[in-house]
């Protein structure tokens, strides 16, 4: 059975940063990134890239619908 990465691509000019997404990954691959965007939001970004799994819950979740998720055949 193939294994399965997955990578989160978040669009961080419309990231409110709610967190939302941070606490529906099962694998904690994403968290508060520290910098502010154009609007002043502290947005979100992969943290741990390497656990991500594709699963998608982070986009299903985000109210704003900037995350997309790519999932890879390894």
């Amino acid at each position: 059975m193939a294994k399965i990465k997955g990578a989160v691509v978040i669009d961080k000019e419309l990231c409110k940063g709610c967190g939302l997404c941070i606490v529906a990954c099962p694998a904690n691959v994403l968290g508060h990134s520290g910098e502010v965007n154009g609007k002043g939001y502290d947005y979100v970004k992969m943290v741990n890239p390497d656990a991500c799994v594709g699963c998608a819950s982070c986009g299903t979740v985000c109210p704003d619908s900037v995350i997309t998720v790519y999932k890879v055949k390894i």
